[in-house]
């Protein structure tokens, strides 16, 4: 037998686990009034929860669904459920994986694009959640020395996302938001996407080539002499000032020092 302090740990466990998946018994200890079996008071609860843990998937991932059929996505959710069940209680983070699971998934392996839409519509809702920052202004930039500007590092914003695809995932996601048709998008063409909320309102752009590595480097602590150079070499036409421009515009970072101890 278990310690009592674990026993409540294991209940919720087994209840946890007996919630998604329809072929696991009532956990021990789930009665209905008066004593009697619970099967079907438990069968009716374990529907509302699936259901609602789709619904939410459908809302975080709309371009997905509707690029597979609502029909063929809720028989797809409902296997991710039983793969990775919810570790959060808050249902916006849930869907973490889902992406990672459609790579694997063989009934959509001919539309290889969609794990990266998946990413794109997940980096979406991460950016509308992130935390509130102002976007660092272009007078902060223009306050450093010329002489300076190499030794520049950033702080990101935090809505800011980065994602890197073969395809076309960032046209393909934006006509299945708008519900345009995809006749004139060629997916094996590749895109990287720039998600950024600067002032609220998500934001996805599409990057011109050695953009995302350039904007990679940044956040990852490169200062922008290094980021530069490290770009510039393998993108020889890397426009540098339109990047540097865009980046302002779009709000990718929230502060930016000389001294990475100290942003400004």
């Amino acid at each position: 037998m278990q310690p009592d302090d674990q026993a409540p740990a294991a209940l919720q466990t087994a209840f946890g686990a007996a919630l998604l998946d329809p072929d696991l018994p009532v956990p021990d200890g789930v009665i209905g009034p008066h004593g009697k079996g619970a099967k079907r008071r438990f069968a009716v609860y374990r529907n509302n929860v699936t259901v609602s843990l789709i619904n939410a998937l459908a809302d975080i991932f709309p371009a997905v669904q509707r690029l597979v059929g609502e029909e063929f996505f809720r028989d797809m959710a409902r296997i991710y459920l039983t793969q990775e069940p919810p570790r959060s209680a808050l249902i916006f983070e849930y869907g973490g994986g889902f992406a990672a699971f459609l790579e694997r998934f063989e009934p959509v392996a001919k539309l290889a694009y969609l794990p990266d839409v998946a990413r794109l519509e997940r980096a979406w809702l991460d950016a509308f959640h992130a935390a509130d920052a102002e976007p660092l202004s272009p007078a902060t930039l223009g306050t450093i020395p010329p002489e300076r500007l190499g030794d520049v590092s950033f702080t990101s914003h935090p809505a800011t996302r980065v994602v890197s695809s073969r395809f076309a995932a960032v046209s393909i996601f934006s006509a299945n938001r708008e519900k345009r048709p995809l006749d004139d998008i060629r997916p094996l063409d590749s895109q990287d996407g720039l998600i950024t909320r600067p002032h609220y309102d998500v934001q996805i752009r599409t990057l011109p080539p050695g953009a995302a590595g350039f904007f990679n480097h940044l956040i990852g602590g490169a200062t922008l002499g290094a980021a530069a150079a490290q770009t510039l070499e393998q993108n020889p036409d890397f426009d540098l000032p339109s990047a540097i421009s865009a980046m302002l515009d779009a709000g990718v970072f929230a502060a930016c020092s000389t001294d990475a101890t100290s942003p400004e």
